[in-house]
């Protein structure tokens, strides 16, 4: 959305609900850009927790096929 366009958008809303309804804008997109911002963050926790458990189990399965590497050079 480019800058002219935000500005038709707020004038249509200023012509339709005056200057007392800017306050009640304001709040709402307050809201909006901060209930975003909290979604935004819970995906990136998501993905890095996502990444560790990978990880670990990728370590884990080579540890398990190194010792049984281990136990066949044995026999």
């Amino acid at each position: 959305m480019g800058a002219t366009e935000i500005v038709i958008i707020f004038l249509i809303y200023l012509l339709l609900f005056g200057a007392k309804g800017i306050p009640s804008l304001a709040k709402s997109l307050g809201e909006g850009v901060r209930h975003f911002k909290s979604a935004t963050d819970e995906i990136q926790r998501e993905i890095l927790d996502t990444k560790n458990d990978i990880k670990t189990d990728f370590r884990d399965i080579k540890k398990q096929a190194s010792s049984v590497a281990d136990k066949a050079q044995e026999e």
